[in-house]
């Protein structure tokens, strides 16, 4: 099955397949849809903007080292800053020194603090057998577009992973493993990795449940522990339908032109 799905991937920068979900609904835009209509129509009409965080580009530099390769990292960040002669030490990023070097390397900046962090977080991730097991042979940043319940949709897995027993592989970075689980439902991801799964089965005819998910989430301080979870099928289950459901309704706000705040209705103020 994995050589036929390997002809759905397509291979597009980051930026080209973020300009697309104007026209395709990606599970970034589905989870802002089912906390509030009206932001997801603000965001797509360009009323609201994406905020993006300097943590932010630590994840997406980290997922390029560690799913992409150190020649690819290497390509798209350029790493540390003009040297003050006078001190001998770096510039601050905050000086205009610093801000003018930046901008004339073309890409994004990561300090040498910033990269070695990422490296260690990338050294977290290998040390864990099965981690690197799921991540040996595989292909990352997988573009794939498909209908799926009358809407025209988009994924953009991490990592589809060719490994036995595995498919969709998913890479989070974590402040505590610890309380990780515990995010992982605050921040919706099995509702993203559902909807990753829902799409790609759709693209692919084949029933969802043949496709097993996994995410990896490594932390982002010492010592940078890895773990590897199964995504459980009731609880992929459950975000399905939650995202079924949430797909209807978006079809009615489109139809009807109406974007609702969800909290239109009174609703009681109780201590339970």
């Amino acid at each position: 099955m994995s050589r036929d799905l390997l002809k759905l991937f397509l291979s597009e920068p980051a930026d080209v397949y973020h300009a697309a979900a104007k026209d395709n609904l990606s599970s970034h835009r589905l989870a802002d849809f089912r906390r509030c209509p009206l932001l997801y129509h603000w965001k797509q009409t360009g009323l609201a903007k994406d905020e993006d965080r300097p943590a932010y580009q630590i994840g997406r530099a980290a997922h390029t080292l560690i799913l992409e390769g150190r020649e690819k990292f290497l390509a798209e960040y350029a790493i540390g800053g003009p040297i003050n002669e006078k001190t001998g030490q770096p510039y601050g990023t905050t000086t205009k020194a610093f801000a003018e070097w930046a901008a004339a390397q073309g890409k994004p900046v990561l300090t040498e603090e910033q990269a070695t962090l990422i490296e260690q977080m990338a050294a977290g991730v290998l040390s864990h057998e099965l981690a690197r097991q799921l991540l040996s042979k595989g292909v990352a940043e997988a573009v794939v577009r498909a209908e799926w319940h009358g809407v025209p949709c988009q994924i953009r897995l991490d990592f589809y992973s060719q490994f036995p027993g595995a498919a969709i592989v998913d890479l989070k970075t974590a402040d505590d493993l610890t309380w990780f689980e515990a995010d992982a439902r605050r921040y919706g991801y099995p509702h993203q990795l559902a909807f990753y799964r829902s799409v790609l089965a759709a693209a692919a005819q084949i029933d969802p449940r043949e496709l097993p998910v996994h995410l990896i989430a490594v932390e982002k301080k010492e010592p940078f522990r890895a773990g590897v979870w199964r995504m459980g099928e009731d609880v992929l289950a459950l975000a399905q339908k939650e995202n079924e459901e949430a797909v209807k309704r978006l079809r009615t706000c489109r139809e009807s032109a109406f974007w609702p705040t969800g909290y239109e209705d009174t609703r009681t103020f109780d201590w339970m």
